[in-house]
């Protein structure tokens, strides 16, 4: 790589960089780059005042400046506060044979900590800016004060799904105005976390994106649509800046590092929703930002026609066991989780993770293995979302290597096809023990499956109780997007109703869902605001609304507050009772002769379940001297589910002599008396038999 013009790196001090790490570096009197492309023939690094909307300089990295495909050189007496930078790189053309440079374009360096360009949330970028994306050096200088990840038992988590943005941008949040849909506003709400009893939150994707990307208007009102979750990723090193109430000041860094200091001193860990299944460059006809313009062959999975394999659904899929791609995502997830003491990783459409450069699913795939060995990551949660836009559908057989989590989308549909009176009691045994039938093997643990009813990607709670079709108009999309098999049921009306037997049936089933969630064996995931029945009006694919379909409507904690308290004590009597948080599965036994095993199975008859194909009645029992594998001491839990229409008097199991049966849920009652705070239920005074409501549950504790 040879100066075209000598002239436009005059007065600058060069001299040879360190290849290691990639990207911009503050060295003594000057700046590290360093860059990867195997094969471009000329690279530029280009200089930007900050804020300007033309470059100063452009240096071209010298021949003698490249160490195998790496180039790297320092250029001294740099202002890092005060510059912008990216790079301009030419190679060939042929898209065949997979490259796509071209010089006319300024890249942002994919190790860029920190982008420029996006400062305030949904503010486009003035016509005249060309060049969007410009990578900013930002010297660490956040004091952690001791702050560590919490490193809690996967089994002992409750994990809170949520989006920053969504959590406290409506105006009934209660933080600042400046700081609503921010870092600093969920910070804010961190009280509200602990009240509920979450342990962990999973925050929907906060690398850099760009949310003005999505072209399309609302067809009802003519309103702009986003790209509002994030799932389009532009830095995968850089906090986004929009969702800084400091990102204006440049500060979106140490704002999200305080945020999560704060967490950690409350006790609630932090896992990220990270996409590294493909870019916001999209296919062909999507906008070269950086790792096209590099290297596009080496980055990307392409066909042999030179075009962009798509098992993501978003146009790319990325080369993700290329072993250059590889270290890139190590090195991303290392720098989270020692620059940013994060907790844990999620991984979007993770089934993409072990595709071979032609697509190919593999046995061994070395991404996925990397991750589970590293020492850095070795602590960290890694959650895999165990499938993708390709067909390939992994739950339970995710490769593992006893490290991984999966969303457990088998639960999902289970729970919610026997909430709709369907049945499949034989297969909710299996969920209600985290699912056995696919972690066994292998030596995989009860805590390899999280377990959810809802997701971002979907109903919420509120609406799979009150539609049964997706309503997805406001999308722009003709009802095309979002899923078909919902599993859904609407109780009797499509939508909003005023008949009060349809509303008391759709809060009876909503209080099942959570009843079921908090006493499966397994890690409960739940979803931003289901806990205030929040609506989405029907809509299954929200990913393109920044209004009050997704901001989160706080006055809903005094509207529904009896199912926010319900939500709340559920959580609370999972905390107290480690015979719910197992890490090893039950074995049917009784193990510590105590003279019941640690699960047994009944129906209507004690010890006498109905497994029918079509059987809408089912309870189980867990003795409490089997919890934690013996090693600790709980009470008897007994649940009993009907989803019949009709009641049914459930005969109970008799209690060591000198115990009684106590009520903690009944979700037939009315509140206050649904469900009771753990510690101070009701002793059940008719002992032999309880009698289950029609389409509800009961939670007893024996003690």
């Amino acid at each position: 790589m040879s100066p075209q013009n000598p002239h436009i790196y005059s007065g600058f001090q060069l001299r040879r960089g360190m290849p290691f790490p990639f990207g911009a570096t503050i060295v003594l009197g000057g700046v590290n780059f360093s860059i990867f492309s195997n094969h471009a023939t000329t690279a530029n690094l280009v200089l930007f005042k900050r804020g300007a909307l033309e470059p100063f300089a452009e240096i071209p990295f010298l021949q003698e400046f490249r160490l195998g495909n790496v180039v790297s050189m320092i250029v001294q007496d740099l202002d890092p506060e005060d510059l912008e930078y990216g790079y301009r790189v030419d190679g060939p053309r042929s898209i065949v044979e997979g490259h796509r440079f071209d010089p006319s374009k300024i890249l942002l360096d994919p190790y860029a900590k920190s982008i420029g360009g996006r400062k305030v949330w949904g503010t486009p970028l003035p016509d005249s800016e060309i060049y969007p994306y410009r990578a900013q050096i930002r010297d660490s200088d956040f004091v952690w004060d001791g702050d560590r990840p919490l490193e809690i038992p996967e089994e002992d988590l409750i994990i809170y799904e949520m989006h920053v943005r969504g959590f406290t941008r409506h105006p009934s949040s209660g933080v600042k105005p400046e700081h609503q849909g921010t870092f600093a506003g969920l910070q804010e709400k961190i009280p509200y976390l602990k009240s509920l009893g979450v342990n962990c939150v999973e925050l929907m994707p906060i690398f850099e994106f760009d949310e003005m990307d999505n072209p399309r208007n609302n067809p009802l009102t003519g309103d702009r649509l986003f790209n509002y979750w994030g799932y389009n990723t532009i830095g995968f090193y850089a906090p986004k800046a929009g969702y800084a109430a400091s990102g204006k000041q440049g500060s979106q860094q140490n704002e999200l590092k305080t945020l999560v200091k704060e967490l950690h001193k409350n006790g609630i860990e932090v896992i990220l929703d990270v996409v590294f299944n493909h870019t916001a460059e999209g296919n062909e006809f999507g906008p070269t930002i950086s790792f096209r313009g590099l290297d596009n062959k080496t980055y990307y999975m392409l066909t042999p026609e030179g075009y962009y394999y798509n098992f993501s659904g978003c146009g790319n899929t990325l080369n993700c066991n290329h072993p250059v791609v590889r270290v890139f995502v190590l090195d991303c997830l290392r720098y989270w989780a020692a620059e940013y003491h994060i907790d844990g990783f999620r991984f979007d459409l993770a089934s993409i993770l072990g595709r071979d450069p032609k697509g190919v699913p593999m046995a061994n795939p070395p991404l996925i293995e990397t991750l589970a060995f590293d020492p850095i990551l070795a602590k960290c949660k890694l959650i895999a979302e165990a499938w993708d836009a390709g067909g390939l559908y992994q739950v339970g057989s995710f490769p593992d290597y006893d490290r991984w989590g999966e969303w457990n989308g088998k639960y999902r549909d289970t729970i919610r096809k026997f909430l709709k009176g369907e049945g499949l009691v034989t297969d909710l045994a299996q969920r209600l023990q985290g699912s056995p039938d696919l972690y066994a093997k292998g030596n995989r643990t009860v805590d390899s499956s999280v377990n959810f009813i809802t997701a971002h990607d979907g109903f919420t709670l509120r609406d799979l109780v009150s539609y049964n079709e997706k309503h997805n108009e406001d999308n722009g999309e003709d009802n095309q997007d979002g899923a078909n098999d919902n599993d859904s049921w609407n109780c009797g009306v499509e939508g909003e109703t005023d008949d009060p037997e349809i509303q008391a049936l759709r809060w009876r089933q909503m209080r099942n869902a959570i009843g079921i969630l908090m006493v499966s064996q397994g890690i409960p995931m739940l979803l931003m605001g289901d806990e205030m029945a929040r609506s989405q009006g029907g809509n299954n694919n929200t990913y393109c609304h920044d209004s009050e379909v997704n901001w989160l409507d706080w006055t809903l904690l005094d509207t529904h507050a009896d199912f926010f308290r319900f939500v709340q004590l559920c959580i609370a009597f999972r905390n107290a009772h480690p015979i719910l948080r197992n890490r090893e599965y039950f074995r049917n036994q009784d193990y510590m002769g105590s003279g019941y095993a640690d699960i047994s199975w009944h129906g209507t008859q004690a010890w006498n379940a109905d497994w029918s194909d079509y059987c809408s009645t089912l309870a189980f029992m867990l003795s409490g001297k089997h919890a934690k594998g013996g090693t600790v001491h709980d009470d008897f839990i007994y649940v009993a589910m009907n989803t019949h229409w009709q009641s049914y008097d459930f005969e109970l199991p008799q209690l060591p002599i000198g115990q009684n049966w106590h009520v903690f849920v009944d979700t037939r009652r009315q509140p206050p008396e649904d469900i009771w705070e753990p510690g101070h239920e009701p002793v059940l005074h008719h002992q032999s038999s309880i009698l289950v409501g029609d389409r509800a549950m009961v939670i007893l504790v024996g003690r």
